[in-house]
């Protein structure tokens, strides 16, 4: 199949990663009109309809800078210093600079195991989901602060790339000082030659990977293709652009030089066969034919349609969902632990906090979250 590349402000959902370098510079620290004119290039993409995620580096940057740290490798304890000191004027960048446009900022700090571990997870995601429905851009960093090297993304990249997966974006762009893939290291090789698009990332295109190009970053042409790996396989297209220049964002589709990378499938579809063949349920849901009809039109699945829980499972945790005879019919991310459902199953979702004391989602299994087996 012929890719097709279609303009940044023709897709739905766009997560946009915007490395150290660009933000922050050494000697003066940030890049104001830049960010400036960026946050109007995310104005222009918010009024065409497009929600916009941020997955900013620059804590470590900037923290540095204000602590009056030495140029070269920080140890350890002197990043999650920086990091604290960074974190906090990147978030108050950000929300002045989209604050001139009418747009709030939500701050979201993760590390590995917010995208790994499945409750986590789901409470992260939701988290973003509700800011994006309030009209937010959520503005995302790794934790630096309290991640070390056993358990970080170590670059932004990925990060990324499990952000955009995580909420089902159809774009990632990724802003670096390079303004695409290129068979070599364009500064290194003058017969490099530059890729406009890559339908599937072989070994041979991991191949043409370099390293990190400066101390400002740790990511390099290695973790862009890592990162392609993950969103491509979501079905998340992505693009590697230059954000050297004042308005990258329209830049891309005004011309700009780019690299596409090809999505190999549609978000939806590549976290539902997610759900459904990569898991292994750790419990049951026994429903009623009404509840069946519901879920085979689309439907979520809620509490009252519920027959019987069986297993021990958590939050977040992939559950089957069978009929009366017990063949299982779909499966699904389960908003509730084990004996929360027990406790609600046959229930009105109205009566929920009544039960169970608290407020939680009405429904048992989200649409988004469940597939037809």
């Amino acid at each position: 199949m012929t890719a097709i590349r279609k303009p940044v402000c023709a897709h739905k959902r766009i997560v946009i990663k915007i490395g150290s370098a660009l933000l922050v510079d050494r000697a003066s620290g940030l890049k104001t009109a830049w960010l400036e004119s960026l946050c109007a290039d995310i104005t222009e993409l918010r009024q065409a309809g497009v929600e916009v995620l941020v997955v900013s580096s620059g804590a470590i940057a900037m923290g540095r800078t204000v602590l009056g740290l030495a140029a070269g490798s920080l140890r350890l304890e002197e990043s999650q210093a920086a990091a604290a000191v960074g974190q906090i004027a990147l978030a108050r960048a950000w929300s002045a600079s989209l604050s001139t446009h009418g747009i709030v900022a939500g701050q979201i700090l993760l590390t590995l195991g917010d995208t790994e571990e499945r409750r986590r997870y789901l409470n992260a995601r939701a988290t973003m989901g509700e800011l994006m429905r309030h009209g937010a851009v959520p503005i995302i960093n790794e934790n630096d602060t309290v991640a070390t090297s056993e358990i970080r993304y170590g670059d932004n990249d990925r990060l990324a790339a499990r952000v955009a997966t995580m909420i089902g974006a159809d774009l990632l762009v990724l802003m670096s000082d390079i303004d695409g893939l290129y068979t070599a290291p364009p500064h290194l090789d003058p017969e490099a030659r530059f890729l406009e698009i890559i339908e599937t990332i072989t070994p041979e295109i991991e191949a043409m990977a370099g390293d990190a190009g400066s101390e400002l970053s740790r990511g390099g042409m290695k973790t862009k293709i890592d990162a392609g790996k993950i969103a491509n396989a979501a079905g998340c297209a992505m693009i590697i652009a230059s954000g050297k220049s004042d308005h990258p964002l329209s830049a891309i589709d005004t011309g700009a030089r780019s690299s596409w990378f090809q999505p190999s499938g549609t978000p939806q579809t590549a976290r539902k066969t997610w759900i459904a063949g990569q898991l292994d349920p750790s419990g049951k849901l026994i429903i009623d034919a009404g509840a069946e009809t519901a879920l085979r039109s689309g439907k979520s699945l809620l509490p009252a349609g519920v027959r019987a829980v069986a297993g021990d499972f958590h939050r977040g945790d992939p559950v089957a969902i069978c009929d009366a005879g017990g063949r299982e019919i779909a499966r699904g991310l389960s908003s509730y632990d084990a004996d929360e459902a027990r406790r609600i199953a046959g229930c009105k979702s109205g009566e929920i906090e009544a039960i169970l004391g608290y407020s939680r989602r009405a429904a048992m299994i989200h649409r988004d979250d469940m597939v037809i087996t």
